[in-house]
């Protein structure tokens, strides 16, 4: 018998006030209960029970042993637990850029949270690069080839760079034809764009926007408003194509698509959280109505 269940022999015993009745708890014979006992305290070299014909009465040693005693076993049990759980509790933490966050990857973190009732999301939206061992994330959404080889991604679908502009602006000034036709038109760039855009057939256009916002939503609202021809991710446009308010210009010269990727530190010893979200994922991702051909 190991020290560990002498140990619970004892905290019954104390518990249940007789040997029998610890026998009973334990579903063990007297004669195993008190020898187990009596090992405990031969070993210890200290009485932890004075025994009567009517009572058991613990010494100090006694209760000082109950008391740590019972703190280990309840430790031990939660421990236990904890590896027979599903693993489906605790701080999930995801990450996503902005805009398909809000579209995209909402929808499954709530669809999730339902399912799993002891689970917690963070969220993290940003357009910036967010690294998920610095910033102790779970999960990320990737959108374009990875910085980091280190990590493990699955492809999930594909965007491309799409030119957009309104029924309204195109009245107005006109269709391009052609990338090198932009020149002649307004554009709204986003802040972070570089000064050209690419193309197919490795095509590159110098651009001089009329005007440039740092957020995605405020170079649609922008392009809504006919203010120019504008350059987004298709996940971003669709919408606005689908119901009339924008227009896809050129979709013959869009550059190669870009993978959207769900990224993880590792597969192999994945938590249950982290696994169950990321298949969960891997098959919902690809049936959300967000990539364009």
């Amino acid at each position: 018998m190991d020290r560990f269940d002498e140990l619970q022999v004892f905290v019954a015993v104390i518990q249940q006030g007789s040997l029998a009745g610890a026998a009973r708890v334990l579903q063990r014979s007297p004669p195993v209960i008190t020898r187990t006992l009596n090992t405990l305290e031969s070993r210890l070299a200290t009485t932890l029970i004075e025994r009567t014909t009517r009572q058991l009465a613990p010494t100090e040693a006694g209760w000082q042993l109950f008391e740590h005693a019972q703190r280990v076993l309840h430790d031990y049990q939660r421990a236990i637990d904890s590896a027979h759980h599903s693993g489906l509790y605790g701080l999930l933490r995801i990450t996503a850029p902005v805009l398909f966050g809000r579209r995209h990857v909402m929808p499954l973190v709530n669809a999730f949270l339902q399912q799993h009732a002891e689970i917690q999301i963070e969220v993290v939206l940003s357009d910036s690069y967010q690294d998920l061992i610095e910033n102790g994330l779970d999960i990320a959404l990737r959108i374009g080839e990875l910085q980091d080889s280190s990590m493990v991604a699955r492809q999930v679908g594909s965007v491309r760079s799409t030119l957009v502009a309104s029924h309204a602006y195109l009245q107005r000034a006109g269709s391009p034809t052609h990338p090198a036709e932009l020149a002649q038109h307004a554009l709204v760039a986003n802040l972070r764009h570089t000064r050209e855009w690419r193309f197919a057939q490795d095509l590159r256009v110098r651009i001089t926007p009329r005007l440039r916002v740092n957020d995605v939503e405020g170079q649609l609202e922008a392009l809504r408003d006919a203010h120019g021809i504008g350059r987004l991710l298709s996940y971003q446009v669709l919408d606005d194509i689908q119901q009339g308010k924008l227009v896809r210009l050129l979709p013959e010269w869009e550059p190669a698509a870009l993978p959207v990727q769900l990224v993880t530190q590792r597969v192999k010893n994945m938590t249950p959280k982290v696994r169950q979200f990321w298949d969960f994922a891997l098959e919902k991702l690809p049936l959300l109505p967000c990539f364009t051909e």
